[in-house]
């Protein structure tokens, strides 16, 4: 089901190639399949494009967690919340901290 939904999203991409939501949808999808360098990709266009895509944080947080990358996590939480935080976004930046928190502590 996964590649067939990969598939589906590709072919909104190409008609949209700078669709945060898509490229988040997308990544997700990666990590369903534990593609996590494929994922990590679509998640670090979202941070160069699109900074204000609050999901991206969290998400690319976790997958860097998975992978002992403990600093390069603690870096996207605390960018996360920075951003969570200037656009007034509560419940994003509070999952950002447990998740910062329960990694930096």
């Amino acid at each position: 089901m996964s590649t067939n939904r990969i598939s589906q999203l590709q072919a909104y991409l190409s008609a949209t190639p700078n669709d945060p939501f898509l490229h988040h949808a997308l990544a997700l999808e990666y990590v369903k399949l534990e593609d996590d360098a494929t994922a990590k990709g679509h998640f670090e266009q979202n941070l160069s494009g699109h900074q204000s895509y609050v999901a991206t944080y969290y998400h690319l947080g976790k997958l860097l967690e998975r992978a002992g990358n403990t600093a390069e996590a603690i870096s996207i939480y605390e960018q996360g919340m920075a951003v969570a935080k200037q656009a007034g976004d509560n419940h994003t930046y509070n999952e950002l901290q447990a998740a910062y928190e329960d990694l930096a502590y």
